[in-house]
């Protein structure tokens, strides 16, 4: 074993995998954290901004938006710990609603001309946000968009959304607007995740076991002074 309780050769191959993400141009930096037990490990590579400035540090401060989404990949990445579930394993038997889809033709065509689906959806899949549904810019106005707001899968304006089980029904009778792992697409791939997290457990999400959730921080601020952005 080598540093912090992981293996030299562990910490070298994550560290050439977070490269390769910064080097492609994508992403200017980052700054990983990989924990076992009590021990830490923290990885800071690149740097803030595409143009260069100052490199990423541990303590490099981030804006964040969003924060259920890392909630619901760390409950997921817990199962795939403890080997409940697998990167490569179909969802559909959790999820049966997902089971056997339909792929729009085209992202701005009729829900009723789809292709079948290449393959089945994967927990990887959701963990990518590539399942094949998702706010997508390019599909906006279409046919599917307004479908998802209509039957409540997305909504707006402080309205309630449905009971899981009600939710994962609605969003199983709309296709999908691209294949499974085409795209990326934001948004629905982690509310799927808290109801597989729920499915595999038999547990609501909220009281999934406390080491995947977030422990209060002790930090009651919410803005930066301005010396310090």
């Amino acid at each position: 074993m080598g540093q912090n309780g992981f293996t030299e050769a562990g910490l070298r191959k994550m560290r050439d995998v977070l490269t390769r993400h910064v080097e492609s141009g994508k992403i200017p930096g980052l700054v990983a954290l990989v924990s076992r037990g009590d021990e830490t490990h923290v990885e800071a590579i690149g740097t803030m901004r595409h143009d260069g400035g100052a490199p990423m540090r541990r303590d490099t401060i981030f804006r964040m938006a969003s924060t259920s989404k890392p909630v619901a990949m760390a409950a997921a990445m817990a199962l795939v710990d403890d080997c409940e579930i697998r990167l490569d394993d179909t969802v559909e038997q959790w999820l049966p609603e997902l089971a056997g889809r339909q792929v729009l033709a085209r992202i701005d065509g009729p829900l009723d001309e789809t292709v079948p689906a290449r393959r089945p959806v994967t927990v990887r899949d959701l963990l990518n946000s590539t399942f094949g549904l998702g706010i997508d810019l390019t599909a906006m106005g279409s046919p599917i968009t307004a479908a998802l707001f209509e039957r409540g899968v997305f909504t707006q304006g402080g309205e309630p959304a449905p009971e899981q089980d009600e939710w994962m029904r609605r969003l199983g009778t709309l296709p999908l607007m691209r294949q499974p792992g085409e795209q990326w697409q934001y948004h629905i791939s982690h509310d799927v995740l808290g109801v597989l997290v729920s499915r595999v457990t038999g547990k609501p999400f909220e009281t999934f076991p406390a080491r995947a959730r977030p422990r209060p921080a002790g930090d009651e601020g919410h803005g930066l002074p301005r010396a310090r952005r």
